[in-house]
């Protein structure tokens, strides 16, 4: 973890707008109308609508999605009472978790009143607002008595977080480490340090899981909590022993199972793990400095299983794991409350998804290979993007069981889709690409199979269903690589295309190009040598019907593979030239730009095919083309240079085409602009029309242009680049795409090889 210095955290906060958030109009405001919609006299119907029948506020204002932070900064952190106004960091950061991690909408509300009564009042006077209660940084006892209170006298959600958010997490974890060191709740022996919020609700949680009592010892800064001492509040009566023989750490932790520490640093020395039971479970969470350090731990006994609250170390145990989802699934079934039964569910769902594969995704951003079930991955990382629908559906679905949802969930499936979307891990259009794909899945080579992320891709596109990969290389290779990466090769055919066995296939494809290409100077022995090469082999599969679809390109140079392409598969008929797309998934719509990767320099007659190209693409995806070939200047300013090419592809487009909508040459900003381009330019044939297909004048441009969106702008999605206009499904990916976005090629391949049957009649 880097080291945050106090000069780097100031300017974060400051620098540009300052703090986290902000407010964003969610309806259109442009115009009178629309202001008069959204305010006075429209807002009236909706309101004498609520008036009615309350529940409509979730139906007419953003009740619904909005939670409220609320805190007296009594216990910031670990910096103690600092008054309100002094927490309204964390909690606006608290506000940036919610949002990022959940799509929750957040206002951070700092309660200037320390006396629980009254600040009892002032949150229940402005609940109406608000769909949930995220109550943060209260100091015990009081936040007992202010959480207790609020939930019975409230009809929304409230949860102090600083309690069940941890309990829920380090719940979770135990379960989990406990599977891992072959051992039952109900009989571990567990020592907890520290008596606050976080500990008390822990505790009573695993108690909940099936923890006995018994075998449980807390400790505050005046050491065991035992039934001989009168110092003792409600909470800490409930787990005081009857023990007489242990006073201190030391002794009780001696032969103990767990150890709990929220409390604070360096307070558990390597000797007292040592006592410890077999393969003993150690949750130092004291942050930054937790109760013991790990390489101490791991010193002590490597038998040790360790979590701490910090991210540098294995098993962090972060609430950002749970609140947002929890809310999440509260908020999305209208729930009254956050009950025990909905954070029981939570902990399960948290606990079974570190069981299952990790995604590339977590794995890229820790810089590991795979992260797998055991030791050192217990508990799923924070950026793990299934929390979102694992732990909200396991909410959702308590919610509803334990009677506390006011609306009913009806198509999980459906559910989940939304909340993907919601959190931009997955777009309409994917999710119609591969469940398309998965109706027919096809036979797909992946032409760099010793690459990471090409194996990667045909084992995620495998487990989806998407196609039946065969992967290029040395089997012994891959097989070792698959090892590594902990990759399950069941279902994957491997061809070494260099191995004796396949001697007879290379001749077989050799013969058949070079007598293809006999009037291009090909020969039978040129073409042999050239069956050693991925990209000629892997074609030549597609182009005799060994297989359906061809991915290459994560090592290979363009030029090389377009080379390859048009001599083995060729151009289709109709055209002279062939290009890519890609399809850009935004907040503002879906976009398709062309072409990104073929053509340098392209004349009037390469423009005037990519343009052809794209109008066929883009219906292909279900769209209907509506078209701007861009330049530098408009309608014919400039009389010079590539303009003019572009002036005579869409003057050809438009005579022979006349019913498409397409027109230029025009600057980018007319294009996507379609008040601005009417109002300048009315005769344009988009008039009134919103584009959503971009030619671009040449490869610098548009190659620039789809890299710069994507290095800019972490909302929006891009799939490709799409092939245009080969006679067979020959696809290309980016260098060093990622896994998710050679399924997503793979997914385009697929449905492109279906297609090609189909006009084929096969």
């Amino acid at each position: 973890m880097a080291k945050i210095t106090k000069e780097a955290a100031l300017l974060y906060h400051s620098q540009g707008k300052p703090g986290k958030i902000e407010v964003v109009p969610t309806k259109p405001y442009s115009t009178q109308t629309d202001l008069s919609l959204a305010y006075s006299p429209g807002v009236a119907e909706p309101c004498l609508e609520i008036e009615k029948n309350p529940q409509d506020a979730y139906k007419y204002t953003a009740k619904g999605n909005l939670v409220a932070v609320i805190s007296n900064g009594t216990a910031v952190l670990g910096l103690g009472d600092i008054g309100a106004l002094s927490g309204k960091p964390v909690m606006e950061g608290k506000g940036l978790l919610f949002k990022i991690y959940a799509g929750i909408d957040v206002f951070d509300i700092e309660v200037n009143e320390k006396d629980p009564e009254k600040f009892i009042e002032a949150v229940k006077a402005i609940a109406p607002t608000f769909g949930g209660i995220n109550l943060e940084d209260i100091k015990a006892p009081e936040c007992f008595e202010i959480e207790r209170r609020l939930k019975e006298e409230l009809d929304i959600p409230v949860m102090h977080d600083d309690q069940h958010g941890t309990a829920i997490i380090s719940s979770a974890g135990l379960v989990n480490a406990l599977q891992v060191a072959g051992k039952k709740i109900e009989d571990v022996k567990i020592v907890v340090n520290g008596a606050g919020a976080s500990a008390v609700s822990c505790t009573k949680l695993y108690v909940s899981l099936g923890a006995r009592l018994e075998n449980i010892v807390m400790l505050d800064s005046k050491g065991v909590i035992s039934k001989a001492r009168t110092d003792l509040n409600e909470q800490k009566r409930y787990f005081a022993t009857g023990r007489t023989d242990i006073h201190t750490l030391e002794e009780a932790i001696k032969g103990a199972d767990v150890f709990l520490g929220l409390s604070k640093g360096n307070v558990l020395s390597q000797d007292m793990v040592r006592s410890m039971a077999p393969s003993p479970i150690v949750f130092a969470l004291a942050n930054p400095t937790p109760e013991i350090s790990y390489e101490d731990a791991m010193s002590a006994r490597p038998d040790v299983l360790m979590a701490t609250g910090r991210s540098d170390y294995p098993n962090q145990i972060n609430n950002v794991i749970g609140f947002p989802y929890i809310f999440r699934g509260a908020l999305d079934t209208q729930a009254k409350a956050i009950n025990e039964e909905m954070k029981i569910a939570a902990v399960h769902a948290i606990a079974n998804l570190a069981k299952q594969p990790v995604p590339d995704v977590v794995n890229e951003a820790y810089h590991v290979n795979n992260f797998s079930f055991g030791p050192e991955y217990f508990i799923p990382k924070p950026v793990d993007p299934r929390l979102i629908t694992e732990v909200s559906c396991a909410v959702a679905k308590a919610a509803m069981e334990s009677g506390v949802a006011r609306k009913n969930i009806e198509d999980w499936d459906a559910y989940c889709v939304q909340l993907r979307e919601l959190m931009g891990y997955e777009s309409k259009l994917t999710r119609q690409l591969y469940d398309t794909a998965r109706r027919n899945p096809q036979r797909v080579v992946f032409a760099e199979g010793s690459h990471p992320n090409m194996l990667k891709a045909a084992v995620e596109a495998k487990a989806e269903g998407i196609c039946h990969p065969i992967v290029l290389g040395n089997d012994e290779t891959i097989e070792k690589l698959a090892k590594e990466l902990d990759l399950s090769l069941e279902g994957i055919e491997i061809v070494n295309l260099r191995h004796p066995n396949e001697a007879s296939r290379r001749e077989r494809y050799a013969r058949i190009l070079s007598e293809k290409r006999a009037r291009q100077g090909a020969t039978y022995e040129e073409a042999n040598d050239k069956m050693f090469e991925r990209n000629y082999f892997g074609m030549m599969m597609v182009e005799t019907g060994d297989a359906d679809a061809f991915i290459t390109g994560l090592y290979t140079k363009y030029s090389n593979t377009i080379k390859v392409a048009k001599e083995v598969i060729g151009i289709q008929p109709q055209y002279k030239h062939f290009g890519t797309m890609h399809i850009l998934n935004s907040k503002k719509g879906t976009y398709f730009l062309a072409d990104t990767l073929i053509n340098r320099h392209p004349n009037a007659e390469t423009l005037i095919d990519i343009a052809k190209l794209s109008e066929h693409t883009v219906r292909f995806f279900n769209h209907t083309p509506v078209m701007a070939m861009l330049s530098y200047s408009n309608f014919g300013a400039d009389t010079e240079g590539s303009p003019v090419s572009v002036h005579e592809a869409v003057e050809y487009m438009q005579q022979n085409y006349p019913d498409l909508a397409i027109d230029g040459e025009m600057q980018v900003n007319f294009a996507m602009d379609r008040k601005m381009r009417d109002a300048k330019y009315p005769f344009t044939r988009l008039k009134g029309k919103d584009v959503n297909t971009l030619v671009f004048p040449n490869l610098s441009s548009a190659n620039s242009a789809y890299k710069l969106l994507q290095a800019m702008n972490t909302e929006m999605e891009l799939i490709g680049p799409i092939q245009m206009g080969l006679n067979k499904p020959i696809h290309f990916t980016d260098f060093e795409s990622s896994v998710r976005d050679i399924v997503n090629i793979t997914a385009v391949a697929v449905i492109d090889a279906i297609v090609d049957k189909k006009k084929a009649g096969k």
